[in-house]
């Protein structure tokens, strides 16, 4: 049996600076990004689509799902994405099986403060022991000894929701003392909740729905990225009116690409703090996003792609 890869707890201030990648990494979109002290590639993955339908239960292709982890460590990824609530435990035990033991470069991001239920929905569970017992559950399934970074999920299944998160945020500053947790972040957080959790402990990334159509955290972006904090986007695609899909697919079949890779390269263009998460099952499509992610737009591109706007169609919740 393997021995969990062991980490040093850090509670410092979070900062970051972005890098160049090195001779021995391959190059991806958008070099690197540092979130507290952990340097990571700008083009991460999100393994929530490596489990079964609705994020429950198991992948319809085991061995598949092993693969694209695989591909994305070897494409030189550093940064995969994850929660315990995915599946459940699904998507934990895959990156266990495929990646353990971890690559010193390789970190993994997980999330905290939803279960599933018999229906398949969202509830919340940001009580302290479900906060507990969710650290505890992701050290096991992950197979590790620290938590390189948790995000505490706020909101629910429809996105934020006001309220304040100074009990929840508080109980994982305890386990992040006791040495469970390596680094904070936020997910799905309303400006409030943001500037409450500054008075209370340091957190290195925010993880919000933002993209092309949704840019209600416009302003927002450009102060995390002022202050050294890491801003990750969910669902680049996502809520697009016919209108707007329109726009970004003749952007898109200029370059000859698909949507998505004119949707990826927009975000790391947006802000050197901008971190990408997309997701998929498949390997081909993983690398399709990794390429298009590199795509160089034109400043005739950029000024079609802002009249996209921030209309705000809803907020679905990873």
């Amino acid at each position: 049996m393997t021995t969990p890869r062991t980490t040093t707890t850090a509670t410092t201030t979070a900062t970051a600076t972005t890098t160049a990648t090195t001779d021995s990494t391959p190059a991806l979109p958008g070099g690197t990004w540092t979130m507290g002290d952990l340097t990571v590639t700008r083009f991460g993955y999100g393994a929530m689509q490596l489990a079964g339908p609705g994020v429950m239960g198991p992948p319809a292709d085991h061995e598949g799902a092993l693969a694209v982890l695989r591909e994305a460590v070897r494409l030189g990824i550093t940064h995969i994405d994850t929660a315990d609530a995915y599946g459940p435990h699904v998507t934990n035990r895959l990156i266990h099986e495929a990646l353990h033991p971890y690559p010193d470069t390789l970190h993994v991001v997980t999330k905290v403060g939803a279960r599933r239920d018999a229906d398949g929905g969202w509830p919340p569970a940001r009580e302290p022991d479900d906060l507990r017992r969710a650290v505890h559950d992701n050290l096991r399934t992950l197979g590790v000894d620290t938590l390189d970074l948790v995000n505490l999920r706020l909101g629910d299944a429809t996105g934020p929701r006001p309220g304040s998160l100074a009990t929840a945020y508080e109980t994982l500053v305890a386990l992040q003392q006791e040495g469970l947790i390596r680094h904070l972040g936020l997910s799905n957080a309303t400006p409030e909740q943001i500037a409450e959790a500054e008075t209370i402990a340091p957190f290195v990334c925010v993880q919000n729905l933002y993209n092309l159509a949704h840019r209600h955290d416009d302003a927002l972006v450009d102060r995390l990225a002022e202050q050294g904090v890491a801003y990750v986007p969910f669902f680049p695609l996502g809520g697009f009116t016919p209108l707007q899909s329109a726009t970004l697919s003749r952007v898109a079949e200029r370059h000859g690409v698909r949507p998505m890779a004119v949707a990826l390269a927009w975000l790391l263009h947006r802000s050197p703090n901008i971190l990408l998460i997309p997701g998929t099952s498949s390997v081909a499509h993983l690398r399709e996003n990794v390429a298009g992610a590199g795509l160089a737009l034109t400043e005739e591109d950029l000024a079609a792609l802002d009249t996209i706007g921030g209309g705000d169609q809803g907020r679905p919740t990873p």
